[in-house]
C-alpha cells in the first residue's frame, strides 16, 4: 500500500500503522477461503492490551481455512490522513481493506468506545447501519461485556456473540463455511437466519421493540421462526489453552508484558460489579498449565514480567503455592498479581515476589462505613483494612492505593465522611509504622448503575450531589502524603446512559459521532456538550436512562438477554442490600442459587451439597 507508506511520516508513532510485529500471523490472502478482521475500538496501545482479541486470534488462525487479522482505531492525525488521503480502514497483517473482508468483528469491553465504532465503519467506506449494507459487505459482528445490553448498538451491528465466545465462533464460522460453499449462495439475510439459531447468537434485525406512551418498553418480540425469545449467555465449562504466542508491539503499551487468565469468574458477589454475575461461574486453569504457559511466554516473547489475570487473583486455589513455584523456577521473572483482595494472606503473597519494589499496593474498600460496605455485599472490615495496611507498611511498602465508590444506593452523608476518617486512619497507621509521612493515593469513581446486577433498576445519583461528595472529600483529605483523583460525574452519567439504555440510543450515538464526538473514552476528548446536543435533536432525555429509579417489573432493555442468572435472584440481592445483610460467597460456603444451578453441572453438585 504505497499510499499508506506515503502518509506513516507525517503521524506520531507510525508503528501502531505498519504490523509485521513478532508472533503475527500472515496466511495466503488468496487461498484462505474465510477472512476475519478483529477490531478493537481503540487506540493500539490499548487494544494489545485486551485479552479478548489475543485469544481469538489463536484461535482461528488455528482454523486452515481462516485466516484472523488485526484492527484498531487510527489516532486522529492517522484518521485525518487516510481521509485525506482517501485510505480505506486496513488490517494489521496484510495492510487490506477491511470492506474486503468476509466478517469484521468488534471487542467492545467499554460503552464510551462507541462511537469509534461506527468512525471505525465509515474509515472502512461501508455503511455505517446495518440496514443499509447489502449482501456485498462484510458480516459485522460483536462480542465483549458490554454485549449483555446490546441495544444501544443494534442499528450498526449485524449480530452479537452473547458470553464465552470460545465455542460459539467456531459454530459461527462453520455455518458460515457451509454458506460460503453452498453452490447457489442465499443472500445474507438467510445466512443471519442459520446463524439466528446457534445459542448465543442474536440477530437484532429479527427482533421488533414497541414502546409505551411514557417511553417505557411495552413489548420485545421475535419476527422470524428462528429467533429465540431469549438468548442464553454462552458459559464454556474449561477455559481454552492460554495464548503462549502473542503478538508482541514494537511500541510500548498500556500492559506491556505477557498474560495468562488463571481463572474466570468470581464468587465474591460484589453487588454493584456487572462482571461478577456476567462471568459467572468460577472456572480455574490447572497449576501446571499456568507454570507451562510462563516457560512458553517467556521463550516466545522473551517478556520479563508475567501478569496472572483473573477477577480476584488471591483466590486462585493454592495461589501461593503457584507463585512460589514460579518464582524458583524463573527467579528473573517479575510477577504482577494485578487483582488482589483486602487481607494479610495478599501481602505475605506480595512478598514472595521476585523483584518486587515495594513502591505500592491497591486495595479496594470501595465505601468508607462497614455499614454500606455490608449494603454492596463487600466483605472489609475496618479491622482487616487496618490490618493488612499495618502489616503492608511494616514489610517495606512505601504507599498504598485506595480506591472508593461514591454515590453507592443508600449512601449517606455519614458514610462520605468515613471515607475521610477512613483514609486519616491509615496515614496516622502508616506514620507510625514508618515514622514518616506514607504516600496515599485515593481514587474516587462514580458509581455507574450496570444491567445483570443487583443494582440495574436504581437511579445513578445527580451530578450536583456528586460534586458536593467529591468537593467535600478533597477539603477533608487536604494533608502532605495524599494525594486524590476523582471521575467528572458527566463522564460517569454518559456511561450510565449507554450502559442501561434502549435501541432508540442508535440515533443518539449517531447524531454524536456525526457532531465529531470520537474517544470519547478519553476524558480529555469526550465532548459531553456535543454529546447533550445529540440528545436534545433527537428528542431524548439522558435523565430517563440514568436518574431514574425503575419499577422491579419494568420490561429492561436486556430482558431478553439471559445472563444465567435469575432476575429473581437479583431482586432478592437487591433487597438484601436494603437490609444491609451479606450473602456468602458461594466457592467456600453453600450454593446462592443465583440460577447458574439449572444449566452448570458443578452448581447442580454444590446445591445438592
Amino acid at each position: 500500500m504505497t499510499q499508506l507508506d506515503n502518509i506513516l511520516h507525517k503521524v506520531t508513532k507510525p508503528a501502531r500503522y505498519t504490523g509485521n510485529e513478532w508472533n503475527s500471523i500472515v496466511k495466503n490472502w488468496a487461498k484462505t477461503p474465510i477472512k476475519i478482521a478483529l477490531s478493537y475500538p481503540d487506540l493500539y496501545e490499548i487494544g494489545m492490551s485486551n485479552m479478548a482479541i489475543p485469544i481469538l486470534y489463536d484461535l482461528l488462525n488455528r482454523q486452515p481455512d481462516i485466516l484472523a487479522e488485526r484492527a484498531y482505531a487510527p489516532w486522529r492525525d492517522m484518521e485525518t490522513a487516510m481521509r485525506q488521503a482517501g485510505i480505506p480502514l486496513f488490517s494489521l497483517e496484510s495492510r487490506r481493506p477491511l470492506k474486503e473482508f468476509d466478517i469484521i468483528g468488534f471487542s467492545l469491553g467499554y460503552e464510551l468506545t462507541y462511537t469509534n465504532i461506527l468512525n471505525m465503519l465509515d474509515l472502512t467506506q461501508i455503511p455505517i447501519l446495518a440496514a443499509e449494507r447489502n449482501d456485498s459487505h462484510p458480516l459485522v459482528i460483536a462480542g465483549g461485556s458490554c454485549t449483555l445490553n446490546p441495544e444501544p448498538i443494534t442499528d450498526f451491528i449485524d449480530l452479537f456473540v452473547i458470553g464465552d465466545g470460545e465455542e460459539v465462533v467456531l459454530e459461527m464460522t462453520e455455518c458460515f463455511r457451509d454458506w460460503q460453499k453452498s453452490t447457489k449462495k442465499a443472500p445474507k439475510e438467510e445466512l443471519l437466519r442459520r446463524l439466528a439459531m446457534i445459542p448465543g447468537i442474536y440477530v437484532p434485525s429479527f427482533y421488533r421493540v414497541a414502546y409505551q406512551v411514557d417511553g417505557l418498553i411495552k413489548s420485545f418480540t421475535p419476527t422470524i421462526l428462528e429467533a429465540k425469545s431469549s438468548i442464553e449467555r454462552q458459559i464454556i465449562t474449561k477455559l481454552p489453552p492460554p495464548v503462549t504466542k502473542p503478538v508482541v508491539p514494537f511500541i510500548e503499551v498500556i500492559h506491556n508484558r505477557g498474560a495468562i487468565e488463571i481463572q474466570r469468574g468470581c464468587s465474591h458477589g460484589c453487588r454493584f460489579c456487572q462482571a461478577g454475575i456476567i462471568y459467572r461461574p468460577l472456572r480455574v486453569r490447572p497449576q501446571a498449565e499456568i507454570i507451562q504457559a510462563a516457560n512458553d511466554l517467556v521463550s516466545n516473547c522473551g517478556y520479563n514480567e508475567i501478569s496472572l489475570i483473573s477477577l480476584s487473583t488471591s483466590d486462585y486455589p493454592h495461589i501461593d503455592e503457584l507463585v512460589t513455584q514460579l518464582s524458583q523456577r524463573y527467579p528473573d521473572l517479575a510477577l504482577s498479581l494485578p487483582s488482589l483482595y483486602i487481607d494479610n494472606f495478599s501481602i505475605e503473597l506480595m512478598g514472595k515476589l521476585p523483584r518486587h519494589n515495594k513502591t505500592g499496593l491497591t486495595f479496594a474498600p470501595e465505601a468508607g462505613s462497614e455499614r454500606l460496605r455490608r449494603s454492596i455485599n463487600k466483605d472489609v472490615t475496618e479491622e482487616k483494612l487496618m490490618e493488612t495496611a499495618a502489616t503492608a507498611f511494616e514489610r517495606g511498602w512505601t504507599g498504598l492505593k485506595l480506591y472508593f465508590m461514591i454515590g453507592l444506593p443508600g449512601e449517606t452523608p455519614d458514610d462520605i465522611a468515613e471515607i475521610a476518617r477512613l483514609v486519616d486512619g491509615v496515614h496516622h497507621l502508616g506514620r507510625q509504622t514508618k515514622g514518616k509521612t506514607p504516600q496515599l493515593r485515593i481514587t474516587l469513581s462514580t458509581f455507574v448503575p450496570k444491567p445483570h446486577t443487583p443494582f440495574q433498576w436504581v437511579s445513578q445519583e445527580s451530578e450536583e450531589g456528586l460534586n458536593t461528595k467529591t468537593e467535600l472529600l478533597k477539603q477533608r483529605l487536604r494533608r502532605k502524603g495524599v494525594r486524590i483523583s476523582w471521575q467528572d460525574p458527566k463522564i460517569s452519567q454518559l456511561e450510565a446512559v449507554l450502559s442501561r439504555g434502549d435501541r432508540r440510543l442508535g440515533k443518539v450515538i449517531q447524531q454524536a459521532w456525526q457532531l465529531g464526538c470520537t474517544f470519547d473514552s478519553w476524558s480529555e476528548y469526550l465532548n459531553l456538550k456535543n454529546w447533550q446536543r445529540a440528545f436534545q435533536e433527537t428528542g431524548l432525555d439522558m435523565d430517563f436512562y440514568a436518574r431514574r429509579l425503575r419499577s422491579p417489573n419494568e420490561l429492561l432493555p436486556w430482558a431478553h438477554i439471559d445472563s444465567g442468572v435469575t432476575m429473581a435472584f437479583l431482586k432478592q440481592e437487591e433487597q438484601r442490600s436494603r437490609d444491609e445483610r451479606k450473602t456468602r460467597d458461594c466457592r467456600t460456603e453453600a450454593c446462592n442459587a443465583c440460577g447458574l444451578e439449572n444449566s452448570q453441572t458443578k452448581c447442580q453438585e454444590k446445591l445438592k451439597s
